[in-house]
């Protein structure tokens, strides 16, 4: 779903996107963010999304967490 100009899609607070690569590490998307370890979301895992943040950045809730993600990251969920 990527956008004319090649740009990656827009996300819209509850959207449900897939975590498209497990990360070296994740941030939680707590008032006091800290780093988590990576195998509470893995690649293929399905969240929604529960916040727009600056600089491209999307706050998703997964099963275990919510952390704080680049969009590029994830892909929406058709």
């Amino acid at each position: 779903m990527e956008q004319v100009d090649g740009s990656p899609p827009a996300f819209d607070t509850g959207a449900l996107v897939r975590l498209t690569q497990t990360q070296p590490y994740l941030k939680t998307a707590d008032p006091m963010p800290m780093l988590r370890p990576p195998d509470l979301a893995e690649a293929g895992d399905e969240g929604v999304v529960v916040e727009l943040c600056p600089r491209n950045m999307l706050a998703v809730r997964f099963r275990r967490g919510t952390f704080l993600l680049a969009a590029d990251q994830v892909e929406p969920v058709a």
